[in-house]
């Protein structure tokens, strides 16, 4: 039987990409005002970011549930012996967890292997795609784990705000930060280490900071995949992921949007390069 590879909605996976591959993708939630929202089925990207300008109350965002992720292996069981479910990072979400508790509500039904990737967004779907197109090669479940394990080292991001404002509302960064980008007037430049969000630097122009993002692959001696993912503006990086690819024409390209629950983080105007590096032969 074929390995199913499972992920949730801040993976960020275009849906097309998810139905070609078989993975599938459990929404987690938005909340405004008490009622919560599966993540692009019950609210999309544009009014996500309609609401988070205009609504006086920042949303919070909230995990699927262990039986939302229960019923899902539960269904993938009656297909597949092995399911490989890959979440963003633990330290920044519950994600991660609940998938492990909702892997015990199915216990002996199938092997599942939850994996903690410490990334966030389509540095997670890069992985899941990775690890699906083994999958359907006809890899065996150690080879797909493996797979899924090895990228994670070789994943690397570079995310541009237009504002801190978000995450520091969000809880994701401290308040002394938030004066970044509203007061400073600079663009923030923000990469995952361990597992976390991290500063990295300042960009005092856009076009300054859409230049490092341009220059971003080209610190690695050789990339394997190259993601540009975005809030709110899709001209700006849909332009930005043709000047990466005409340099890197061997890599595989993915132009994504940042889903709801992340975007309530991230805010409007954000943007990001994500890659992969090649593994050495």
């Amino acid at each position: 039987m074929t390995v199913k590879v499972v992920v949730d909605s801040t993976s960020d996976i275009p849906d097309q990409i998810a139905r070609e591959l078989g993975i599938t993708v459990v929404p987690t939630y938005v909340v405004f005002g008490g009622k919560a929202y599966r993540d692009r089925l019950d609210i999309s990207e544009d009014e996500l970011y309609e609401k988070l300008v205009s609504d006086s109350v920042h949303p919070t965002t909230s995990v699927p549930s262990p039986q939302d992720f229960a019923d899902v292996y539960n269904r993938l069981a009656q297909e597949t012996d092995c399911i490989v479910s890959i979440h963003p990072t633990s330290k920044a979400s519950g994600v991660y967890n609940s998938a492990l508790m909702g892997k015990e509500l199915v216990a002996g039904k199938c092997h599942i292997e939850v994996i903690d990737s410490l990334l966030v967004a389509m540095s997670c779907g890069i992985i899941a795609i990775a690890a699906a197109k083994e999958a359907n090669a006809g890899a065996n479940l150690e080879r797909v784990i493996e797979v899924a394990r090895k990228s994670i080292p070789r994943m690397h991001l570079l995310v541009m705000l237009d504002t801190l404002k978000y995450l520091v509302r969000g809880g994701r960064l401290g308040k002394g930060y938030g004066l970044l980008g509203s007061v400073l007037k600079v663009k923030p430049l923000l990469t995952a280490r361990e597992g976390k969000a991290a500063l990295v630097g300042v960009a005092r122009t856009k076009a300054n900071a859409v230049k490092r993002l341009y220059d971003f692959p080209a610190g690695f001696s050789k990339v394997s995949d190259i993601a540009v993912s975005y809030t709110t503006d899709r001209d700006e990086a849909q332009q930005l992921a043709e000047k990466i690819k005409a340099r890197f024409p061997e890599a595989t390209f993915y132009l994504t949007r940042v889903g709801p629950v992340l975007g309530t983080h991230a805010g409007p105007g954000g943007m990001a390069v994500i890659v992969r590096e090649a593994e050495e032969q």
